[in-house]
């Protein structure tokens, strides 16, 4: 091919899809999964970039393949027309045909890879990593066409791919890990403490918080006594001793034998008689397994309007339990801030 104007276009075409390929690949891995799904409501090219990151591996073996195919194109057509140009020039310049030969090729080499280098692939990498979710949501459609067309080979590419990780013991995965962990953020923040970059403070409250994650409820049954309780069948003025003599101001109701059933606020016994029975105003109490993450208690608690949860402890008898509260809760999250507030 010598027509110049040929092998200019099918350059710039060339690059311009190295350059695509580049930036699809670096745009899904820097893209943050959760911006995305935001804009995948109102967006058909972010629901496109959010099915590209749910098979990372195989939109991957597409963007590999397109590179290549774009280096190969750029060494069978550019190359040898940029060399075929070169060469008539330096033996205008008196060099021997070898010589003329030998530095066109040289000199051609270096042209074709450093605009495949920098324009067709660190250019877009830039571009792709300082704009993740505007170049991921960008290409996304164009990308998954292609991904259409040659997905049979793709698959087949991703499974040999994957044959050889589990040769050496590696397990493959289709999307990539994204944000940290609670340990490697607790280290963030330990560093932070240690530097002086962070409050001592709001260090010992993301501590609290990270913690949450790997608490159980059952952690919390000895950091404060169990509330006073009452028998089936009390009276109202029985509920206001025991909440007077207890500074609690919810009253667990059961048997002696076995855990509390129900659960009575002292405000609602005040418009009843004093020998009234509180068995009207008395809920059913919440239970908690000690087993329970402290934040899926918390998420329970919260979404069904319970303040006070009843555990059994688990190497205890019948009667053997403990109480968590949203209070017991917030003093673990917030050391500081809500300690001698919360009661």
């Amino acid at each position: 091919m010598s027509n110049p104007g040929v092998v200019v276009a099918a350059t710039v075409i060339i690059i311009a899809l190295s350059a695509f390929f580049v930036a699809v690949e670096f745009a899904l891995l820097a893209a943050k999964r959760h911006r995305l799904e935001d804009a995948a409501a109102t967006s058909r090219s972010a629901r496109a970039a959010l099915r590209s990151a749910s098979e990372l591996t195989v939109l991957l073996a597409g963007a590999q393949l397109g590179i290549t195919i774009c280096t190969l194109a750029l060494g069978a057509i550019t190359k040898p027309a940029v060399h075929h140009w070169l060469t008539p020039l330096f033996e205008t310049w008196g060099a021997p045909y070898w010589a003329a030969d030998v530095a066109g090729f040289v000199l051609a080499l270096i042209i074709v890879t450093f605009l495949h280098l920098v324009v067709g692939e660190m250019a877009p990498k830039s571009w792709a990593i300082a704009h993740p979710e505007t170049s991921a949501t960008m290409l996304a459609l164009p990308m998954r066409a292609f991904m259409a067309v040659t997905r049979p080979l793709l698959m087949a590419l991703n499974g040999a791919a994957n044959w050889c990780l589990r040769r050496v013991g590696v397990e493959p995965v289709d999307q990539v890990a994204s944000g940290q962990g609670p340990d490697d953020l607790r280290h963030l923040v330990e560093h932070s403490a240690s530097v002086g970059a962070l409050d001592v403070a709001y260090s010992d409250q993301l501590s609290g918080a990270l913690d949450l994650r790997r608490l159980t409820v059952g952690d919390l049954l000895g950091e404060r006594t169990v509330p006073a309780a009452v028998s089936h069948g009390a009276t109202a003025a029985e509920v206001q001793e025991a909440s007077r003599a207890s500074g609690h101001l919810r009253i667990l109701v059961g048997a002696d034998d076995r855990l509390p059933d129900g659960v009575v606020h002292v405000r609602d016994t005040l418009l009843l008689a004093d020998q009234a029975s509180v068995a009207g105003v008395t809920r059913p109490v919440f239970e908690l397994a000690p087993d329970v993450p402290l934040h899926s208690a918390l998420t329970s608690m919260r979404e069904t309007g319970n303040l006070l949860a009843i555990v059994a402890r688990p190497d205890g008898g019948a009667a053997d339990y403990g109480v968590v509260t949203l209070a017991d809760v917030l003093r673990k999250l917030l050391p500081r801030t809500t300690a001698g507030r919360v009661g």
